[in-house]
């Protein structure tokens, strides 16, 4: 199979031999500037990789005690009509479970310690069917009885306040009640049943869970506050929110999981589009180091240039050969990224460890991090523009230097020859 002559020079070329020393020289920038690409391009899909798994590990941990939506009363009350608002829900095929709560806050109290936390109404039957921590804490939930005054806490909160399972607390709800004596605040003796471990500090820290009755009972409401709903896909949270908002009738406040934590989401995206374009810098520097290595060599086959030229070689085509040798180098590169990338990527759960072993390091501890292992999630939507982008810049850096090969003049070139 014949190949046309100017991809054949321009690979050959690559391959430059190393019969003098200023062959092996140019050789060997060249190499240096393949292995350049490949560490910017492995290093830009290791880094994303591993942004991509700490966001999913904190998102699912969130989303084990947030719902994918909530759909609140009208001014922050009751619902007024709980039945009918579970039926216009549950309507929309992407809603898989539904169930109602009651949220507010108030202050925990035990001896002389006191904690502000969010209360959290549920109903434990129906609860496992909107979160994964009521799932796997079902037993937990169903010690809170209606009338009995149980309490679930956040293992966090249970260790600042220093309660056990079967110490009593004091809930102090907002608000008070008015005596003669004037506004007197409402007290509650609780007993804590149980304490849950969802991983995120925010909620394990201020978060407690009664029996749906016991919380309408305390807060003095005629019903629950809100419904929360679990889809079947979650990214698809905002266009069901939407969705829900325009066919449900009444004054509902319908908020999503990502508007709820717009600010940590925002954060974590501004991070990774910084983290981009950093190592894309490193990649560009690679690329362009090409430009010195093609000028390079085009200073060393002037003579082959013109010889070319003479033989009928048209300016395009010595352009091309250039351009084919500046392309093998961006192509090889590029694809050895993506190899070593990809594999480090996708076996960081084993390589991490084997370095923690071996420096005797913990380069996550759980007692500071959310997570205890390094995750990775390589996406195709990071993998493709960073191939893409390294490929367009190794192009770029061959376009200078082809030029001037293609205006070397024959006669000049082969004067001193």
């Amino acid at each position: 199979m014949k190949f046309p002559y100017e991809l054949v020079l321009g690979w050959r070329y690559t391959r430059a031999g190393r019969a003098t020393r200023r062959n092996g020289f140019i050789s060997f920038i060249s190499g240096v500037s393949m292995l350049g690409i490949s560490l910017g391009v492995a290093a830009l899909i290791i880094v994303l990789s591993v942004m991509n798994g700490f966001q999913k590990a904190v998102r699912d941990r969130m989303l084990s005690v947030v719902s994918h939506i909530e759909v609140y009363g009208p001014g922050g009350g009751p619902l007024p009509d709980v039945a009918r608002t579970l039926a216009e829900v549950r309507r929309n095929p992407q809603v898989i479970g539904a169930a109602p709560f009651v949220a507010t806050q108030s202050l925990l109290a035990h001896g002389e310690d006191m904690r502000g936390a969010v209360v959290r109404g549920i109903d434990p039957a129906l609860e496992p069917q909107v979160t994964d921590l009521a799932a796997t804490s079902n037993d937990t939930l169903k010690r809170l009885k209606p009338g009995e005054f149980g309490i679930v806490l956040g293992a966090e909160l249970a260790r600042n306040l220093g309660v056990r399972i079967g110490d009593p607390v004091t809930l102090i709800a907002p608000g008070g009640q008015v005596t003669p004596a004037g506004v007197v605040p409402r007290l509650k003796q609780m007993q804590v049943v149980g304490t849950f471990d969802s991983g995120h500090f925010e909620y394990d820290s201020g978060l407690v869970l009664l029996h749906i009755e016991d919380a309408q009972r305390m807060f003095r409401l005629e019903g629950p506050t809100g419904v929360r709903l679990k889809l079947k896909d979650l990214h698809l949270a905002r266009e069901v929110a939407f969705e829900l908002e325009r066919s449900m009738t009444g004054p509902f406040l319908i908020r999503d999981w990502t508007r709820q934590n717009r600010t940590w989401f925002a954060a974590v995206q501004l991070e990774k589009r910084m983290m981009f374009i950093i190592l894309t810098l490193i990649v560009a520097v690679a690329a362009f180091n090409l430009v010195s290595t093609l000028v390079m060599t085009v200073t060393d086959k002037r003579a082959d240039i013109a010889i070319l030229r003479t033989l009928g070689a048209s300016p395009g085509s010595i352009m091309g050969i250039f351009v084919v040798q500046g392309a093998a180098v961006g192509v090889i590169g590029t694809l050895a990224g993506l190899a070593l990338g990809l594999a480090v990527a996708y076996n960081i759960d084993v390589i991490v460890p084997a370095i923690e072993h071996a420096l005797n390091a913990s380069f996550l501890p759980k007692d500071i991090y959310l997570i205890s292992r390094m995750p990775s999630e390589p996406q195709s939507a990071d993998i493709v523009p960073i191939a893409l982008i390294s490929l367009v810049l190794a192009f770029l850096a061959t376009i200078y230097p082809s030029w001037r090969a293609s205006r070397v003049n024959p006669a000049e070139a082969l004067r001193y020859e």
